[in-house]
C-alpha cells in the first residue's frame, strides 16, 4: 500500500509498505480521507519518517472476527489504541487510556497504526458509524476538525446566553468557531494570521482580536461590559493565549485548555480562589457524545465546506504540508486514493 512519507529537509512523497494484516478485534479499514493535523510542524522541523497521522474515516473491508463492524461499513477511526477495559475506556473516556495496546505486536503487521496511508488497522469499538447522506470528508471532522472543541463545550455546558472567547483560530480554533456557532454563543476570536482571522469570521465570530495588541484584554473587556467573557477555550498552547484566557474570563467562569505546547504562571489566589474560576484540560471527547457531534456535522455542511478549505491527493503531500506551513488554510483532507 501507499504511505506518505518525510524524508527530511521538507521533502515528502509516498512510498511502499506491507498491507496491515487483522487480527482478533483488529479491523482493516480502507481509507477514504485523511484529515491533516499538526503533522506538519515535523515536516517543517526537516523530520525523516512513514508513520504519520491520527484521524481517518473509511470503509471496513476486513475482519478477523464476528465484532462490532461488519465488512462495508462506514466509519470514522477514533484515535490511539486504548485498552477498551479500564474504567476510563468503561465510560467513554479511552483519550485518557493508560493501557493501550500495541497494534503490530498483537497483529504482526509492519504496518496498520498511521492514517496518512490507504488502509490502517483499528478495535472494533473505536470505529464509530457514519450516517447515510454524510460524506467521508465531513465525518472526518469528527476527530480533531471539531472533536477537541466539541468536548470543551460539552464540558463547560455552552449556550445561547454565553460569550465564549477562543484563542488560537487554527484548524481546531476554527472548529471551535462552529461549535460555539451552533449553540447559539457569541464568540469572540483572538488570532493574528489574516487567513484565519478572515475564515473565522466567515465561520461566525463576531470579532477576531489581533494577540499582538498591548491592549487587547481591554478590548476584551470592552466588549463585555468590563465583566468578560463566561467562558473560553485555548487552542493555540501558547503561554501568552494561556495567561490572557485567564486574565478575560469573568469572575465564577471557566476556561478550557485544548492546545498543547507552552507553561504560564497560575496564581492559586489571585486566578482560582479570588476568581472562583474552573480550569480544565480537553483533549478529546467522551465517545458516548459522538451521536450528539455527528448532529452537528449533519445539520453543519454549509460550515465544514467553509472550514475545510484544501484537498489533495495524498501523492501530493509535500505541496500540502508546504500549505499548512504558511498557515493559509483552514482543515486539509488527504485523499490517499488519487
Amino acid at each position: 500500500m501507499k504511505v506518505a512519507a518525510m524524508f527530511g529537509d521538507m521533502k515528502a512523497g509516498l512510498v511502499e509498505r506491507p498491507e496491515p494484516i487483522p487480527k482478533e478485534d483488529f479491523v482493516l479499514v480502507k481509507v477514504h480521507a485523511v484529515p491533516m493535523c499538526t503533522e506538519y510542524k515535523g515536516f517543517k522541523a526537516g523530520n525523516k519518517g512513514d508513520s504519520f497521522g491520527h484521524e481517518a474515516t473509511g470503509e471496513v473491508v476486513e475482519v478477523a472476527q464476528p465484532g462490532l463492524v461488519e465488512v462495508g461499513d462506514r466509519v470514522v477511526v477514533q484515535p490511539q489504541y486504548p485498552c477498551g477495559k479500564c474504567p476510563l475506556c468503561l465510560i467513554g473516556e479511552f483519550i485518557h487510556c493508560q493501557n493501550g495496546r500495541d497494534v503490530r505486536a498483537i497483529t504482526g503487521s509492519s504496518t496498520g497504526n498511521a492514517t496518512y496511508a490507504q488502509y490502517v488497522l483499528k478495535q472494533d469499538w473505536l470505529l464509530s458509524p457514519i450516517p447515510d447522506g454524510v460524506s467521508y470528508e465531513h465525518a472526518g471532522m469528527a476527530c480533531c476538525g471539531l472533536g477537541p472543541t466539541f468536548g470543551a463545550m460539552q464540558q463547560m455546558q455552552v449556550n445561547a446566553l454565553d460569550t465564549v472567547l477562543i484563542t488560537g483560530l487554527g484548524p481546531v480554533g476554527l472548529g471551535g468557531v462552529i461549535n460555539g456557532c451552533y449553540r447559539g454563543a457569541r464568540v469572540i476570536g483572538v488570532e493574528s494570521q489574516p487567513y484565519r482571522a478572515n475564515l473565522a469570521k466567515e465561520l461566525g465570530a463576531e470579532v477576531v482580536l489581533d494577540p499582538n495588541d498591548a491592549d487587547i484584554l481591554e478590548q476584551i473587556m470592552v466588549l463585555t461590559d468590563g465583566v468578560g467573557v463566561d467562558k473560553a477555550v485555548d487552542c493555540s498552547g501558547a503561554s501568552q493565549a494561556h495567561r490572557l484566557m485567564v486574565d478575560a474570563v469573568r469572575r465564577k467562569g471557566q476556561a478550557t485548555f485544548v492546545g498543547q505546547g507552552g507553561e504560564f504562571p497560575l496564581s492559586a489566589s489571585r486566578d482560582m480562589i479570588s476568581k472562583g474560576l474552573i480550569l480544565r484540560g480537553n483533549w478529546h471527547y467522551n465517545l458516548g457524545d459522538y451521536p450528539k457531534l455527528m448532529k452537528i456535522i449533519q445539520e453543519s455542511a454549509e460550515q465544514l465546506d467553509r472550514l475545510i478549505t484544501h484537498t489533495f491527493p495524498m501523492s501530493q503531500v509535500q505541496k500540502a504540508w508546504e500549505l499548512q506551513v504558511t498557515g493559509n488554510c483552514g482543515k486539509v483532507v488527504l485523499d490517499p486514493w488519487s
